[in-house]
């Protein structure tokens, strides 16, 4: 795990001693600072020091870490992969120091960007929410940084049980999370925004240009946004494959042949990636899409042997092989990813899984910043990810960034786009089985697309919040939405500001009530700029985003970097800039992908390319949770979230029972639950603190474990 952290003070007399000589900064506790009282972070790096100091703490690679200077007091730390030059990075202070934030989100990449002018320090966030952002207030000023936990121990934070019961009722829907985390006091900046601090005051600002709702913005040519879509995947690979390149450090030696192993599993087996470049493969267009860029890009990897200078070099594709669910679709899917990778700038790997590999199977694993459904596949995620390479490419975010979320036919209402409602209408009638009526679909899809754009901001908010408020009423048990639910019905579903998460069912109506409070106050506050399915296709957008950024901890692979194009800055952007009209239409990802391919050069695609299946996935969470009932049962015997009043566990038993029994329920709920029982099992039993020194923190956070919040009674 790497991570930035630092602070800004309240007046230049808050200073450390002996930077210069390999000294820390001082800080005091919450109050007034304490002279000869000093903290720093564990295992930290110094980047600038005094009077407002930043370090980077973890495994960063020596390229990743970049600081350009124009003076005593104007410079700008890049941590992360940026394609920018030493001058441009420089042009990007100048138009930061005289406020345009955006020039620092501008680069090929995906990177943290810190700006320090005199007094002032900014701190960009990015627009997918991959690299967030967090702060509290500490010490009369305020300390920020990359990771939450880190601040929270600096603070000797609580659990924000509203937070959690948020994070579980309504994990999508931003007006309920607002801009907390799980510990108390520690603040999110959302995505697309910066965070400024002068003297230990604190702005948070956005960056990006903000479209009215009464005049649509100006719309590109398909054919140009496309274009755009395509360079800005082109330079976010080769931002890439550009960087130098890493080898793992290093292993254990190579015990020799072991029958039935390649070397590519023996070293797997002691724990390493390989060197290089690497991808996923998983026959899928937006993994296919990134390994076959990545191949066929002048230069290494993907340069055929006895052609031109560092010929021999290989893309490594990795691709993961089931053996416990055996389907169609994935077997479709496997003939697809064999058929490109018999390209021969690839070098191909099939990883197998088992039993142990299932969902559920392994439920250790390292504690990460927040809990995310991801932890329940970590393992099984790792064991793909040690057959790849060091720097190694992923899909992930492809369908986010591309595909259009269904409230996105308000948006073509809105802008009288009526026409372009009939395919992805027709679709859904398709999707929606034999017995869904498709004369009537279209019209119902119209009307529910209708109403939502014609339904305020405000309204929309109020409404979900009475509908949690109704089910508190209920109690657990109460009636919810089907949970064996087609594509269409989940399609109308979606069509609202807001609507609840798939855990909601479970929770206790004192959770769903303190939830309903906090919508509630939301609604107040002023809507935002963007339209329905804007607002919603963005909050899937951070949503999954942040599960990405907690698998990333939880599956870590030693001296290995995940790379994901399609949620770096520019690439959002292009995908944004796409024409709704294009976005809507059935298959437009594999559209718009196959047209990045062709326009590359790469127009030999397997047939049925581009159309991925899901049912594979499904099938082996069930499996998973039929395979590993007990233990999860016994997780749930004395559950922690129990304990916070936000479940019963007779309730989530009886559900994990029923679920294993192959009951229609709805199983992203159940993993939610679990995972997040995980986080707070780890999050307890862990010892120490991010933070040393003479005034370093007396005790780690959530020392107090977990306790119900105080709700309001009659007595008191």
């Amino acid at each position: 795990m790497r991570w930035l952290v630092g602070w800004s003070s309240v007046a230049a007399s808050f200073r450390a001693g002996g930077y210069g000589t390999g000294g820390y900064g001082t800080a005091g506790s919450v109050g007034e600072p304490e002279e000869g009282r000093t903290v720093h972070p564990v295992g930290a790096q110094l980047l600038w020091g005094d009077p407002d100091p930043l370090w980077a703490v973890g495994d960063w690679r020596p390229d990743e870490i970049r600081i350009v200077s124009v003076g005593a007091d104007t410079r700008l730390a890049v941590l992360g992969c940026c394609a920018a030059t030493d001058e441009e990075l420089r042009v990007g202070l100048f138009a930061a120091r005289g406020g345009a934030l955006r020039h620092l989100s501008a680069w090929p990449g995906s990177y943290t960007a810190v700006a320090q002018v005199a007094r002032r320090v900014t701190v960009v966030g990015d627009l997918a929410g991959a690299r967030p952002v967090f702060y509290t207030p500490w010490a009369g000023g305020t300390a920020y940084g990359t990771a939450a936990l880190p601040l929270a121990d600096l603070i000797e934070a609580q659990l924000d049980i509203g937070h959690l019961a948020a994070l579980l009722a309504c994990p999508d829907v931003p007006e309920a999370l607002g801009d907390s985390t799980p510990y108390a006091g520690v603040r999110r900046i959302p995505p697309g925004h910066a965070l400024v601090l002068r003297e230990g005051s604190r702005e948070i600002t956005g960056y990006e240009p903000v479209a009215s709702l009464a005049v649509a913005a100006p719309q590109l040519a398909p054919a140009a946004a496309v274009e755009g879509v395509r360079d800005a995947l082109v330079s976010a690979v080769r931002a890439r494959l550009t960087a130098p390149r890493h080898a793992p450090e290093t292993l254990p030696p190579d015990p020799g042949p072991v029958p039935g192993m390649g070397p590519a599993e023996r070293r797997a087996a002691r724990g390493g990636p390989a060197p290089g470049i690497g991808a996923d493969l998983s026959g899928g267009p937006a993994s296919a899409t990134l390994a076959l860029l990545a191949a066929g890009l002048p230069g290494v990897p993907g340069t055929v042997l006895g052609h031109g200078t560092g010929a021999g070099e290989r893309l490594l594709a990795v691709t993961f092989n089931d053996l416990t669910v055996p389907g169609a679709g994935r077997q479709a899917e496997l003939e697809r990813a064999g058929a490109m990778a018999a390209n021969p700038r690839l070098h191909h790997v099939v990883v197998t899984g088992d039993e142990e590999y299932l969902p559920y199977a392994d439920l250790e694993g390292p504690l990460t910043d927040e809990p995310g459904p991801s932890l329940i596949a970590a393992p099984r995620h790792r064991r793909r990810l040690l057959a790849g390479s060091a720097d190694h490419f992923t899909g992930s975010g492809a369908r986010q960034v591309l595909d259009a979320h269904p409230a996105r036919l308000a948006d073509l209402l809105m802008d009288r786009q009526r026409r372009h409602l009939l395919r992805p209408a027709t679709a859904l009638a398709k999707a929606g089985g034999p017995t869904a009526n498709s004369l009537f679909v279209p019209l119902t899809v119209y009307r529910a697309a209708r109403r939502l754009a014609r339904t305020p901001y405000r309204t929309g908010i109020e409404s979900a919040a009475d509908a949690l408020r109704s089910s508190a009423a209920d109690g657990l048990g109460s009636p919810r939405p089907d949970d064996a639910a087609s594509p269409l019905s989940i399609s109308l579903a979606a069509l609202s500001w807001t609507r609840p998460g798939p855990a909601a069912r479970w929770l206790t109506g004192e959770a769903l009530a303190e939830v309903s409070v906090r919508l509630m106050a939301s609604a107040t506050r002023p809507a935002p700029s963007q339209r329905p399915g804007e607002a919603r296709a963005s909050a899937a957008l951070a949503r999954y985003a942040a599960d990405h950024r907690i698998l990333e901890q939880a599956a870590e692979v030693r001296s290995q970097r995940l790379h994901a194009p399609f949620l770096d800055n520019q690439v959002v952007r292009a995908c944004r800039a796409l024409p709704e009209s294009l976005r809507v239409q059935p298959g437009a990802r594999a559209t718009i992908l196959r047209t990045v391919l062709s326009a590359s050069g790469v127009r030999d695609l397997p047939p049925g390319w581009g159309t991925p299946s899901h049912a594979p996935s499904t099938a082996a969470a069930r499996a998973g949770l039929r395979q590993s009932t007990d233990p999860l049962i016994s997780l749930f015997e004395a559950p922690l979230l129990a304990d916070a009043g936000l479940i019963e566990a007779r309730t989530i038993r009886k559900a994990l029972r029923a679920a294993a029994e192959g009951e229609p329920l709805p199983l992203d709920g159940l993993a939610d639950l679990i995972s997040t029982e995980l986080w707070l099992r780890r999050l307890l039993s862990r010892r120490g603190t991010c933070w040393t020194g003479t005034a370093a923190p007396r005790q780690r956070a959530v020392a107090g474990g977990v306790a119900p919040p105080r709700r309001p009674t009659l007595r008191s």
